[in-house]
């Protein structure tokens, strides 16, 4: 995408991607859906539901752990998995 240097910057790379995101937004007319809603497919919520209680037992596990002055190398991998864990449910897709 190359922009001139008069005039306004373009909004969108092509015309494609304009077109889709006018249907995006004809597509939530008239319903009380807001512009900025996230829809999920039940299996995708159900997912995302999984990955959430994933992540609460990993920190309940090192919170646990550190409570029960577990060693340096128990902790490491308690957090290395909270944080694999963490990465994973950022996604929503």
């Amino acid at each position: 995408m190359v922009d001139s240097e008069l005039g306004r910057h373009r909004k969108y790379c092509k015309r494609s991607c304009r077109q889709r995101a006018y249907e995006q937004r004809t597509l939530l007319e008239g319903t009380s859906i807001p512009a900025d809603a996230v829809i999920l497919s039940a299996a995708e919520a159900a997912d995302f539901g999984d990955r959430m209680f994933a992540l609460r037992c990993a920190a309940e596990d090192l919170g646990t752990a550190v409570a029960e002055r577990a060693d340096h190398d128990v902790l490491a991998e308690l957090t290395d998995t909270l944080l694999e864990l963490a990465k994973e449910a950022e996604k929503l897709r």
